[in-house]
């Protein structure tokens, strides 16, 4: 998939929008980069953290909105120079936004919003982790999500029972739960 195929199916997408003002905002960002014919995306592992729901999950950079944050880009480019070092506004360009998602914590939906923004980069960077949250960050070529050996199931216990979840297996790590949700979609857009 060519970056410039990405552009133009995001720019004809219209994205379901939650209108909920009781609920609290978070972004990520969905960044992809274009090497040669492949397009890649980042994603990170995050930091084994007490207290964070999404400790040691691989994810897309991304958090809360703070009430300094203009918008939910804003949200994004703050918390992705924050976890990975990258500025979006100076390396990057915003190509759209897919479907806003509840997040589910615990097998209940809680009361936040995640808006997935994609950034396409237009010079190279070179991630600078913040060790406090991130504790690796690869990229994956868009194209191997569509594998079918990528196609597994993550398992883990909660509260004594086995729970588990469809996920995308790459290098060794599982892409499960929010951040599943919205690559599917992404692939889905994109079909």
């Amino acid at each position: 998939m060519h970056a410039d195929f990405i552009r133009e199916r995001l720019a004809r997408y219209q994205r379901q929008v939650v209108d909920d003002a009781a609920v609290q905002r978070a972004a990520v960002a969905l960044i992809l980069r274009q090497e040669s014919q492949v397009t890649e995306f980042l994603a990170i592992h995050r930091s084994e953290r007490e207290g964070d729901p999404w400790s040691g999950h691989m994810a897309f950079p991304g958090g809360r909105q703070h009430a300094a944050d203009r918008d939910l880009h804003a949200t994004a480019i703050r918390e992705t120079l924050e976890e990975v070092g990258i500025d979006l506004e100076r390396t990057g360009e915003s190509i759209g936004c897919l479907d806003d998602l509840r997040a589910i914590g615990n097998r209940r939906r809680l009361d936040l919003v995640i808006s997935p923004c994609v950034y396409l980069l237009n010079t190279p960077v070179t991630p600078v982790l913040n060790p406090v949250e991130v504790q690796k960050a690869i990229w994956i070529p868009l194209v191997n999500l569509r594998h079918p050996d990528t196609k597994g199931t993550y398992r883990y216990m909660l509260d004594g029972f086995e729970t588990h979840h469809d996920a995308f297996v790459v290098e060794g790590h599982a892409i499960w739960g929010l951040t599943y949700r919205i690559l599917d979609r992404f692939l889905d857009v994109l079909a």
